[in-house]
């Protein structure tokens, strides 16, 4: 079956319904793979990530049925001709093509076959960013590079640091180390001990003007907050709650936002996708009573998993997250 490729905005738009459809048979289930999230990221490049892009998405049809998308575009930013995934690399944390389990095979066959007839100045590399290690495309992808003769590298990015949520609060709280566990009860005794009253706010795309004031009380993510950025968050913030995944998340102390965490609850996982918290609440240690909320919601909720995606930091550790390795990708033609 022959590989289409969409290169016009309005050609992609018109395949929301099918690209969202393939998306919840897919290997790959991630909320950045969703179509919205995509067309978002599309509007604004990354927040400036790449200064330009075409693209190439491509699309396998079987009786007209969409049966994988590969979503791919263009850029010579390195001085080398690549496609790559919609999404690379920096505010996406996983990425991979999307086809179901018993047709990846082929497709990714049939990808390779077409992208092997593009021209030498439309495809140097495919560069593959933020690949789960347990992704099924790697070890496709290695046998058929192998077949054909072409170079792989497999390359180690960083670790996800993912809790797998226990049945409730407290069997959860049992499966911490003891130190943990006594410091997670021990805040939150003090914070809800406190004068000032705590509440948890769950808000939509409307709050991210406190979430952007919060995060930015970081000096590293108020560099990280240019304007082009600030937009690229909206646009995600938006389409998130188009598709009805968006956790925006406040703690509240004596009627101020004191922390806050923007999430995606997708299937049966929140994906932490960042977070702010202003210092001036640091004695109440509002960060972890709002993830403590967060992760008790989650669970009563009847999620099963409370992903801290990209980075290792300590923290992750300390509240049961075990690392799942992300990697990159890149195949060469001779």
């Amino acid at each position: 079956m022959p590989m289409e490729f969409i290169r016009d905005l309005p050609a992609w738009d018109n395949l929301t319904a099918e690209w969202n459809t393939l998306l919840a048979r897919s290997t790959a289930e991630y909320p950045f793979l969703r179509c919205e999230f995509l067309r978002a990221w599309w509007d604004h490049l990354g927040g400036g990530e790449w200064p330009s892009g075409e693209l190439q998405i491509a699309v396998w049809r079987e009786n007209g049925a969409v049966l994988g998308i590969a979503p791919l575009f263009f850029s010579r930013r390195d001085g080398d001709p690549r496609l790559l995934l919609i999404g690379s690399a920096e505010i996406s944390d996983y990425l991979d093509v999307m086809a179901g389990p018993d047709r990846l095979p082929e497709f990714c066959a049939n990808l390779l076959d077409a992208l092997a007839a593009l021209p030498a100045q439309e495809f140097g590399a495919l560069d593959l960013f933020n690949l789960q290690a347990a992704s099924p495309t790697i070890p496709i992808l290695e046998q058929e590079t192998a077949r054909r003769g072409w170079a792989l590298e497999r390359v180690p990015l960083q670790v996800c640091p993912v809790i797998d949520l226990a049945p409730s609060w407290e069997e959860y709280l049992s499966l911490l180390d003891k130190k943990s566990r006594h410091e997670i009860r021990r805040k939150l005794r003090r914070a809800e001990g406190a004068e000032d009253k705590l509440e948890l706010k769950i808000q939509g795309a409307s709050g991210m003007e406190d979430f952007f004031r919060l995060m930015a009380c970081d000096e590293h993510k108020a560099a990280f907050l240019t304007p082009v950025m600030r937009a690229q968050f909206l646009a995600i913030a938006g389409a998130a709650e188009q598709a009805g995944m968006l956790e925006l998340a406040f703690l509240e102390i004596g009627g101020k936002k004191a922390a806050a965490y923007m999430n995606f609850a997708f299937r049966n996982r929140i994906w932490v996708y960042n977070s702010g918290m202003d210092p001036q609440y640091s004695a109440s240690s509002p960060g972890w009573v709002l993830l403590a909320m967060l992760i008790r919601r989650a669970i009563e909720s009847g999620y099963r998993a409370f992903d801290f995606m990209r980075g290792d930091e300590p923290y992750k550790f300390q509240w049961g997250g075990k690392g799942e390795p992300i990697l990159r990708l890149t195949v060469r033609r001779p």
